[in-house]
C-alpha cells in the first residue's frame, strides 16, 4: 500500500510539474476571424482569414509581428546554435572572391568579393588582365542605408562609355532604370520607374530599350524606347502586349545585329525584331503566335536559328530560316525532334554550333561544327551531376565555357577548346574550413515507383560514414512546377546536415522537365496532383528501402514547392517529422481568382483558371489553404516576406493562422516573416545564410542535435 502511495505521489508531481511547463510555454498568435464569403460558379467558401490581404492594416502589421515574436521565442534555445551554424557555413566561404573573367568587346568582365562586405563589386579591364581595374559599381557603397538592395541588369552600350542598371531598395522586383557614364562615373538624371531592371542599346549608343511592368500586377506589359538626355514621360510605347495571360521582354541577339521583342505565356510565344543599326524602324513580326507554338531566335549570318516545339515537336527541335522569310512555312529542320532528348538551348559561334540536351534527366552538351566535320558530345562520367554552358559572349572563338558540378563536387568552371578538345579548369569552388574532402561523400540515383507505375528519380547526396537505417535523418527536397528542373548540384550550405549524419535527397517529381517535356506536361493542369502524389510515392519509397523511417524524414520546398509542401501535408502528414515551406504559393483558388495579384494571369496555363467550372473544381480539390481540417500536422516552419511579390505574404499569414485553428497535435507550427525582403529573402550574401541557419537549426533541433 505504501509503494502504491508513492507511486502515486510520484505521479502527481511529474502531473503538476508537466502543467506548470505547459504554463510557462509561450502561446502562440491566435488570428481573429472575420468571416468573408468567397462565392464563384454557386459555391461558397468561407474565409476568415481573408482580411490579412491588407499590408496597410495596422493590425495585420501586428499579427505579423506577433507571429514573429513567437517564433523568436519559441526558437530562443536554438538561438546559439543558429550562430554557430551561420558562422560555420560562412567559414566555408572564400569572401575575398573573384569571378572567373570573360572577354567582351574589347573589355574583360569580373565581379568580386572583399572579406566582410554583402555585395559584389562589378569590374572590367580594357584588353589584357593587366590593365587598370575600372569599378564599374561597388554595391556595397549603393547599397548603404537600405535595408534591401538590388542591382540588377548591367547592360553596357556598345561604345563602352555607358552602362544602363536596375535598382531595387523594397523587393518587389519593381526596378529604377538608371545610366552611369563609365568614363567620368557620372549617373546621368535619367530615371525610369517600374521596370523589370534590364535592358538593350541599339548601336547608336543612345537609344534604349526596356520593360515596363504594369504598377498593380507587375505583368511585364510594355516596351519602350528611351533616348539618352530625354525624361522618362517622353519615351516612346514600342509594343503593348494586350493580352492579359502574357508578358513580354526585349533582348539583343548575340551577332549584336538585331533588337527583339518576345512575348510569351506558358503554352505560347511570338517574337518581333528590329536591325540594332536603326532603332526607329518599325519591329518586324518574326512568326504571328499561335496557341500552342512555342519558339526562340538566335540570328548568325543570313539565317535565324530557332528552337521550337513546330509540328509536334514536344521535346522541341532545331530549325532555320533566311532572315528575309521569317515565317513558319520558311523553317528548315537542323536537329529533328526526338522522343527521348530535351532540347533545351544553343550557343553559336562562328565555326560550331553547341547544344544542350537532357536524356533520362541528365543534362548533355552537344558540339557540331557548322561544316559537319566534327560532331561529339562532351565526356562526363558522374551518375547524376549538373553541366551547363555558362557566359559565352565572344562570337569569334573556339573556346566554350561551361561550369560542371555534382552532389559530391564543388562547382567547377571549365574552358574547352572545340576544335582541339583540351580542357582547362579556370576555377574550382573553394570550400575553406579545412574540413572539406569530397572523398567523405557518396552521391547517387534511384528511382521510387509512384502510384501509377511511372519510375521518379530521386538523387541522394550523404556522408560516406552515415549508416542508412530508420534512424538515419534525411530531408528530401522538391519543386515540380513550371517546368523547372531542380538539377543535382554542390552546395557548401548542405554540408552542415551532411556532416550531422542527414542524408539530403532531391525528388525529381512530375512539373519539372527532368525526363523531357512530357514530365512537365503530366503535371500541370488537370495533372497536377501527379506532383505531390509523386513525392508521398518518392517519401514513401525512401522509408521502405531503409533509408530513414517517418520519425526522421523531413521535406522542404518553396514558392511552388511551397505549394507541395501544403498538398503533401494535407495528404500525407503522417509521413514526416518536420516539413519546411518557404514562402509557399498554398491559397491557389482565391490568388488565381484575383486577377490583380501579380502573375495571376500569365499562369492560366500552369494551374488552370479557375473561373472556369472544370478547374475551379479541381484546384479547389488539392489548394492547401481549403483543405486543412482538424487532423495531426508535422512539425512546420512556414517563412515569407513582406513585401514579396510573387507569393504574396497573406498566403502563407492565412495558411499558418487556419492551420492552428484546425491542428489536432502539439508539434511546433512558426511562422517568420522577413519585414524588409520579398520572394528571395535577405540580399546581402551573408543575411542570406542566416536565413539558412534558422532552417537547418529547425530541423536539426527536432533531431535532437545541439551542435
Amino acid at each position: 500500500m505504501k509503494s502504491i502511495n508513492l507511486l502515486a505521489a510520484i505521479c502527481l508531481i511529474f502531473a503538476t510539474a508537466c502543467n506548470s511547463n505547459k504554463e510557462t510555454m509561450p502561446r502562440p498568435p491566435v488570428a481573429k476571424k472575420i468571416p468573408t464569403n468567397l462565392e464563384k460558379h454557386g459555391d461558397v467558401r468561407v474565409d476568415n482569414y481573408y482580411w490579412l490581404n491588407d499590408r496597410e492594416n495596422p493590425e495585420v502589421i501586428d499579427y505579423l509581428n506577433q507571429e514573429n515574436d513567437y517564433y523568436d521565442e519559441v526558437t530562443k534555445h536554438t538561438k546559439d546554435f543558429q550562430n554557430n551554424l551561420f558562422e560555420e557555413i560562412k567559414s566555408r566561404i572564400k569572401e575575398d572572391d573573384t569571378s572567373v573573367p570573360y572577354f567582351y568587346n574589347q573589355y574583360w568582365y569580373y565581379t568580386r568579393f572583399e572579406t566582410g562586405k554583402q555585395y559584389p563589386i562589378f569590374c572590367r579591364k580594357k584588353g589584357n588582365l593587366e590593365s587598370v581595374e575600372e569599378v564599374m559599381f561597388n554595391v556595397n557603397e549603393m547599397a548603404e542605408g537600405h535595408d534591401y538592395f538590388q542591382l540588377n541588369g548591367i547592360e553596357v552600350s556598345p561604345d563602352n562609355t555607358l552602362a544602363a542598371f536596375g535598382v531595387d531598395t523594397v523587393s518587389r522586383r519593381q526596378y529604377t532604370l538608371r545610366i552611369k557614364n563609365l568614363i567620368t562615373g557620372e549617373i546621368y538624371p535619367d530615371k525610369i520607374d517600374n521596370t523589370t531592371g534590364g535592358s538593350n542599346f541599339a548601336n547608336d549608343n543612345k537609344t534604349l530599350f526596356y520593360t515596363l511592368q504594369n504598377p498593380t500586377t507587375l505583368r511585364s506589359e510594355k516596351i519602350m524606347k528611351h533616348k539618352l538626355g530625354e525624361t522618362a514621360d517622353k519615351d516612346q510605347l514600342v509594343f503593348f502586349e494586350e493580352d492579359e495571360t502574357y508578358n513580354t521582354w526585349v533582348d539583343k541577339s548575340k551577332s549584336e545585329q538585331y533588337i527583339f521583342i518576345g512575348s510569351y505565356s506558358t503554352l505560347t510565344s511570338e517574337m518581333r525584331f528590329v536591325n540594332a543599326d536603326t532603332p526607329d524602324d518599325e519591329f518586324k513580326i518574326f512568326q504571328p503566335r499561335t496557341r500552342g507554338l512555342e519558339y526562340d531566335v538566335n540570328h548568325y549570318g543570313d539565317k535565324f536559328y530557332i528552337v521550337t516545339n513546330a509540328d509536334n515537336a514536344t521535346n522541341f527541335k532545331l530549325m532555320s530560316t533566311p532572315i528575309t522569310a521569317t515565317g513558319k512555312s520558311n523553317w528548315k529542320d537542323i536537329i529533328s525532334h526526338r522522343a527521348d532528348v530535351l532540347l533545351e538551348g544553343i550557343d553559336i559561334f562562328k565555326d560550331y554550333l553547341v547544344v544542350s540536351e537532357r536524356y533520362n534527366g541528365l543534362k548533355r552538351i552537344h558540339i557540331k561544327r557548322w561544316d559537319n566535320s566534327n560532331d561529339y558530345y562532351l565526356p562526363f562520367g558522374s551518375e547524376t551531376y549538373s553541366a551547363n554552358t555558362s557566359t559565352n559572349l565572344d562570337f569569334n572563338t573556339t573556346k566554350l565555357r561551361y561550369v560542371f558540378n555534382d552532389m559530391t563536387t564543388p562547382s567547377s568552371v571549365i574552358e574547352f577548346d572545340m576544335a582541339t578538345q583540351d580542357k582547362t579548369v579556370l576555377k574550382e569552388q573553394e570550400v575553406l574550413g579545412g574540413k572539406f574532402d569530397k572523398n567523405n561523400y557518396t552521391s547517387k540515383r534511384i528511382w521510387a515507383t509512384a502510384t501509377d507505375g511511372t519510375k521518379v528519380a530521386i538523387s541522394l547526396v550523404y556522408r560516406k560514414d552515415t549508416k542508412l537505417n530508420k534512424e538515419t535523418p534525411l530531408l528530401l527536397y522538391g519543386y515540380g512546377s513550371y517546368g523547372i528542373t531542380l538539377n543535382p548540384s554542390f552546395s557548401t550550405t548542405r554540408l552542415s546536415l551532411l556532416d550531422r549524419g542527414f542524408v539530403y535527397a532531391i525528388a525529381h517529381v512530375r512539373g519539372g522537365q527532368y525526363l523531357g517535356r512530357p514530365w512537365y506536361e503530366d503535371g500541370k493542369l488537370l495533372k497536377k496532383k501527379n506532383t505531390f502524389t509523386d513525392f508521398i510515392d518518392c517519401s514513401k519509397f525512401l522509408i521502405a528501402e531503409g533509408y530513414t523511417s517517418t520519425e526522421h524524414l523531413y521535406a522542404m520546398g518553396g514558392s511552388a514547392g511551397g505549394l507541395l509542401m501544403g498538398a503533401v501535408v494535407n495528404m500525407a502528414p503522417e509521413l514526416y517529422n518536420g516539413v519546411i515551406a518557404a514562402v509557399p504559393f498554398v491559397d491557389v483558388v482565391t490568388t488565381m481568382l484575383d486577377d490583380s495579384i501579380p502573375l495571376t494571369t500569365g499562369e492560366y496555363d500552369e494551374w488552370g483558371n479557375p473561373n472556369e467550372l472544370e478547374y475551379y473544381n479541381f484546384i479547389k480539390t488539392y489548394s492547401p489553404y481549403d483543405n486543412v481540417a482538424d487532423r495531426d500536422y508535422p512539425n512546420m516552419l512556414v517563412t515569407t516576406g513582406l513585401h514579396d511579390s510573387q507569393v504574396q505574404y497573406w498566403e502563407p499569414a492565412k495558411w499558418v493562422a487556419k492551420l492552428r485553428e484546425h491542428k489536432t497535435d502539439d508539434n511546433i507550427l512558426l511562422l517568420h516573416t522577413n519585414m524588409e525582403a520579398g520572394h528571395g529573402g535577405a540580399s546581402g550574401r551573408f543575411e542570406a545564410l542566416k536565413e539558412v541557419a534558422q532552417e537547418y537549426a529547425f530541423i536539426l533541433d527536432l533531431e535532437g542535435r545541439k551542435e
